[in-house]
Parts: C-alpha cells; structure tokens; sequence
C-alpha cells in the first residue's frame, strides 16, 4: 500500500524563510524548526560570527538535509537607528537577488534588551532608543515586504510582542508599551500587506541565552513557574511552534498567539 503524502509537515517544503535574530533563543528555535520542515533559510542576526556558528549547528543536526537545503546569512544591525532604513534594504535585496526569488515567509524575533527606564528617567531620545530594535525596525520593515515577499495568502509576516503587553508589572511602562505596540502593528499591517498574512507572538517568560543576565537565576525560574499555571518556564522550542504555525496556516491574520504557560489565567483560593 503506497504511503499517502504528507499534507501537513510538508507544508514549507521549499519554502524561503527569513529569520531575524536567528542566531540564538527563540529565534534559532524558529530557524531550526523551519529547516526541520524543509525551507531554505535566510538568518539575519547584527554579528557574522554568531551567524558562522548558526549554520555549523544546522548542519551538525541537520546533515542530510543541509545537502538539498540551503541556509545563507546577512548582516543587518537594527540598532544602527541612522542607518536601519537602509541597512533593512540592502537585506532584502542581497537575500533575494535584487528581488528575483522571493521570499515566502518573514519572522522577527529579534530584540534587544528590554527597555525598563524608570518614569523619572524617561525622555524622549530614552523612548525612542527604548523602541528602535522591537517596534520601528519591524515597522520600517513593512513597506519592503510587498516587493520582496511572494504576494500570497501563502506568505506571511510574523513580529514578536511580550506577555507584559496584557500583563504589566511595576517598572515595566516601556516594555509594556513596546509589546503592545508591536501588537497593533500587527493588525494594521494585516489590513496593508493584504493578501500577504501579518501575525505577532506574545511570549511568557522563555528560557534563552538573556536569562545569564539574572543575577539569581533559580530564583527568578522559580518566580515564573509560580507565576504558570503549567508550573513551568517556557522553551524556545516550545516559542518555535507557534511562528510555525502562523507560516502554515494560509487562513491567519491580523491576530496575536499567546504562549506563556497560562500566566494570564485567573488566580483563586481554595474555597
């Protein structure tokens, strides 16, 4: 009996998929689960020695399929605010040829640290360097995505927002801010990238490489396990499922996937 063909995990074979911030955390998550499922991938990261390193992991997990795939890297340093706009350009025409072999899907995972000034140390140039990485660099980003992604209900555009969005937390304005920024990006890009689908991820608290920064770190995994209702912190793999998800499914937009282990569920006493 033959074996019937795979309708679902095939769905990015061949595929083209660019990953900015691919080259750790959520990001190589995201990258990596799409090569699992057979895209070409583009990474973007602002280092090419994180990038060099990428492609070796890929392809030491990946050997077999490294032979038919392709995996290429691009520079692109987001935080250089005087030069996003063109730094942004010149990644979409170097990673499709001038615009000739288009680019199927797009996710930003990049980020920088989040910004948590306190509101006596907020101005204006401390608002807009808090911003520039997570919200504007996605933003200046969509008015190339006409041109440089296949224009289809097929593609999409993937942003990243944060759980504080809908959660706040004393000292946590900025972030706040940003997250739900990103969100309303989302669905207006919905609306102007049309057919092309726009989404966000709203992370909870994911275990990556950021949280080396913790001066206590067991203590802080205990605080957002308590804080789940799964009892759990999240995995980048676990943050990967749902960028793939919105890449496969053509039916999409406009809308925000939540992964945070139920933090935002209720909390109540035994009765």
């Amino acid at each position: 009996m033959a074996s019937p063909s795979l309708k679902y995990t095939s769905k990015l074979v061949g595929q083209r998929v660019l990953v900015f911030g691919g080259t750790s955390g959520i990001g190589f998550s995201v990258a990596e689960a799409a090569f699992e499922h057979g895209a070409h991938l583009v990474i973007s990261s602002s280092n090419q020695s994180k990038l060099d390193k990428t492609i070796s992991r890929l392809k030491a997990a990946y050997p077999a399929q490294s032979e038919k795939q392709t995996i290429t890297t691009r520079v692109c340093d987001l935080a250089d605010a005087a030069n996003l706009d063109a730094n942004i350009q010149s990644l979409f025409e170097t990673a499709t040829n001038g615009g000739t072999v288009k680019l199927n899907h797009v996710a930003f995972t990049a980020g920088d640290m989040l910004s948590r000034p306190s509101l006596e140390d907020l101005t204006p140039d401390v608002i807009y360097s808090g911003m520039n990485v997570r919200f504007v660099a996605p933003a200046v980003m969509a008015k190339y995505i006409h041109k440089y992604v296949e224009l289809s209900p097929a593609s999409s555009f993937t942003i990243t927002s944060g759980v504080r969005s809908k959660k706040p937390a004393p000292g946590w304005t900025m972030a706040t801010a940003i997250g739900s920024a990103a969100e309303g990006l989302a669905r207006g890009l919905a609306m102007d990238l049309k057919p092309i689908r726009v989404n966000a991820v709203s992370p909870g608290a994911v275990h990556t490489e950021l949280f080396s920064l913790f001066p206590n770190l067991d203590a802080a995994l205990e605080n957002f396990r308590q804080a789940s209702t799964t009892g759990t912190v999240g995995k980048p793999e676990d943050l990967a499922e749902s960028y793939i998800y919105l890449m496969k499914d053509q039916f999409v937009t406009g809308t925000v996937i939540e992964s945070n282990g139920g933090c935002l569920l209720p909390t109540y006493t035994q009765w």
